[in-house]
């Protein structure tokens, strides 16, 4: 588990990837080979998942709350910043300031709609 260092952030990134993959490798060993695909394919998405930076996980999130608060203009804006603080009542100025930092690096490394 992760934060964001000295500051008291509200926001933590969780992770459980390497509990899965401990759990799909036993499944692995006892599998019969019509399975055997289906776990080794989950197994390579639990890796890629568990490999995704902190900053993009919290990114991502603070798109999604922004979003859920009926934003959905540029990460750094004042709009953006405040969308996220009425989405998520404890978090500080600086929060989420830091929070659509991250969200606009996730959002400007998005490829770009057709």
């Amino acid at each position: 588990m992760t934060g964001f260092g000295k500051q008291n952030m509200a926001v933590l990134v969780l992770r459980e990837a390497d509990d899965i993959s401990t759990m799909l490798r036993r499944a692995l060993d006892t599998a019969s080979a019509e399975e055997r695909p289906g776990l080794e394919r989950a197994m390579a998405l639990t890796a890629a998942a568990g490999a995704v930076p902190d900053a993009e996980l919290r990114g991502r999130w603070a798109l999604r709350r922004m979003a859920s608060a009926g934003y959905d203009g540029p990460p750094r804006a004042v709009a953006a910043i405040k969308a996220l603080r009425t989405a998520e009542r404890g978090l500080s100025l600086l929060q989420a300031v830091n929070l659509s930092k991250d969200a606009e690096a996730v959002r400007a490394a998005e490829p770009a709609a057709p």
